[in-house]
């Protein structure tokens, strides 16, 4: 199959891609997950098979990018007044909404797509943008903050692989102690 090409935003594009999307979602909340095929999906959107393959390539990268759109974030990460009460608060969220059976749903469906179309990247890139949000006001505030690479490090990337690994050891004060993790032995004092 060729590679997914560059979808132009707006018109015509981008209401195949909601509908698509909006059936994916719509199926996949009324039946098994193999149970849906590519046609069905078509069908229930109102565009051709063919139209699904020529955007998508297949069914696992439609999924995948389905389920990048449903792991962006809807909001910026709350402001509780001080870096480490925001990170701890975002982990938490984080390491909840990731954990439900929908978020590991998603993030399989966006590993398991085209390894080079970037849905992956995009999952992270989501994450980065919250740290670097958190971070940011942080510092604007004068407090001391910790590189953004290293709260991915030893914040999110654990509780990744405790999501896709270890899903029954979940559970906020979890992310919580990452993020004490960080300001205790990773971050040198001011």
């Amino acid at each position: 199959m060729s590679p997914r090409p560059t979808v132009r935003p707006g018109g015509r594009s981008a209401r195949v891609q909601q509908s698509v999307h909006a059936a994916v979602r719509e199926l996949q909340a009324e039946q098994k997950r193999a149970d849906l095929t590519v046609p069905h999906i078509a069908a229930r959107a109102g565009v051709t098979p063919s139209t699904i393959y020529r955007r998508w390539g297949d069914l696992h990268e439609l999924l995948a990018d389905v389920a990048v759109e449903r792991l962006r974030p809807e909001a910026p990460p709350a402001d509780l007044g001080n870096l480490r009460e925001d990170l701890e608060h975002w982990a938490a969220d984080f390491l909840e909404e990731m954990s439900s059976p929908p978020g590991r749903s998603y993030i399989r469906d966006a590993l398991a797509g085209d390894p080079d179309s970037g849905n992956a990247g995009q999952c992270s890139a989501y994450a980065v943008e919250q740290v670097e949000a958190i971070l940011t006001r942080a510092a604007r505030r004068g407090e001391h903050v910790p590189d953004t690479e290293t709260v991915m490090d030893h914040v999110v990337a654990p509780m990744m692989y405790r999501i896709l690994f270890r899903p029954g050891l979940l559970e906020a004060r979890y992310a919580r102690d990452l993020v004490a993790t960080v300001f205790y032995r990773l971050m040198p004092l001011p």
